[in-house]
């Protein structure tokens, strides 16, 4: 498969800046694919950077889990796994409707306001998104979040997203959303911005449950095979 047009910009940003929204870039988009080992001197080559930069940007993705980093050096994206899938969806099932339900009970006018701006920016998400695409929607939900003012809580879901896009991506090409679906995604986003403005966390907290049901994180568990360790257990 070839690159997509590099987003390259020799403006302000530094050289690991680049290095890692090229390669984010790249993973989101499935030019790098899960399990793939990253050629690190290719890949810099490619870049026009030296491999320094590349590494540091390699450390930042692995932190997001899109990397793992082994000895000498080698690095690969992530290969995606059935059960990960479903913990990504049991955790998130359970703290995001406590966030949304807080954010409705301790949302002020700034925080209303960052909703507002990042629920004007969603585009529905179809076939292989764009990393805009992607970090629109979580723009959408770290609003939501942030207004629930509490920041353990808001570093265990900042995690997950993290650890989701390329679940999302795959739930992405697995299945095709119709004009319908995205039409109900986009209601489901204004129905619990609505009812965060409402300062109702019962409803809210109902909308975000109903949400993540039809999630893409949710929809991937289904096109991933169970492990090898999961059968036996159900097996024996």
């Amino acid at each position: 498969m070839p690159a997509p047009a590099s987003p390259l910009q020799p403006l302000f940003r530094s050289k690991s800046e680049l290095a890692y929204e090229e390669l984010r870039r790249r993973i989101l988009t499935g030019v790098i694919e899960p399990g793939d080992v990253i050629g690190q001197t290719k890949l810099a080559a490619e870049l026009g950077l030296s491999t320094t930069p590349l590494r540091e940007a390699l450390k930042r993705l692995s932190t997001e889990g899109l990397v793992e980093l082994g000895s000498h050096r080698d690095a690969r994206v992530v290969p995606l796994s059935q059960a990960e899938a479903q913990n990504l969806y049991e955790v998130r099932a359970a703290a995001d409707p406590l966030a949304c339900g807080l954010a409705a009970e301790r949302r002020d006018d700034a925080d209303l306001a960052r909703i507002d701006a990042a629920l004007s920016e969603l585009e529905p998400l179809t076939g292989v998104a764009s990393p805009e695409a992607l970090d629109a929607h979580r723009r959408f939900h770290l609003a939501i979040y942030e207004a629930a003012a509490n920041p353990t809580l808001l570093g265990i879901l900042e995690g997950l997203w993290d650890k989701t896009d390329l679940y999302r991506q795959r739930a992405l090409r697995a299945w095709s959303p119709t004009a319908d679906d995205r039409a109900r995604v986009h209601r489901q986003h204004t129905a619990l911005r609505d009812a965060i403005v409402a300062g109702d966390p019962e409803l809210a907290r109902e909308l975000s449950r109903k949400h993540i049901t039809h999630s893409l994180g949710r929809r991937a568990i289904g096109t991933l095979e169970p492990s090898a360790a999961r059968e036996s257990e159900t097996t024996e």
